[in-house]
């Protein structure tokens, strides 16, 4: 069983900057490719970027790539989404996700996620 437990979502102006965690509980952390996803009113949960197991690969959705950065500390268990440039279109809740299947490769579609956090809202004003 994993527990993942987001931060550092907020209010940010656009053009800003916002840095989300997700701690992850349980030793196979770092075995597991990580992801982010992200849901605003009224819209399905999208894909946002992806991390494998040792942070060696990653994929970003074409909306957020060249302004997000995905990095993970397996010391600390912990995953990162670095945004940068941040839109109003940007605004929504975020959520990362873990794939349990070991060592396996970083992945965009949501169903081959096992566990999810309980997201974090982050909101940019225009």
């Amino acid at each position: 069983q994993v527990q993942l437990v987001e931060s550092g979502g907020g209010l940010v102006q656009a053009g800003g900057s916002l840095r989300l965690s997700c701690a992850a509980s349980g030793r196979t952390f770092s075995s597991y490719a990580m992801g982010w996803f992200r849901q605003a009113p009224g819209k399905d949960r999208e894909f946002v970027a992806t991390i494998s197991w040792n942070g060696g690969r990653t994929n970003y959705a074409d909306s957020v790539k060249g302004r997000f950065t995905i990095s993970r500390d397996n010391a600390k268990n912990t995953v990162y989404l670095q945004m940068n440039s941040l839109k109003p279109e940007d605004t929504a809740v975020y959520y990362c996700a873990a794939d349990s299947n070991p060592l396996g490769p970083p992945i965009s579609a949501m169903r081959f996620y096992d566990y999810w956090g309980q997201g974090t809202q982050v909101t940019v004003s225009s």
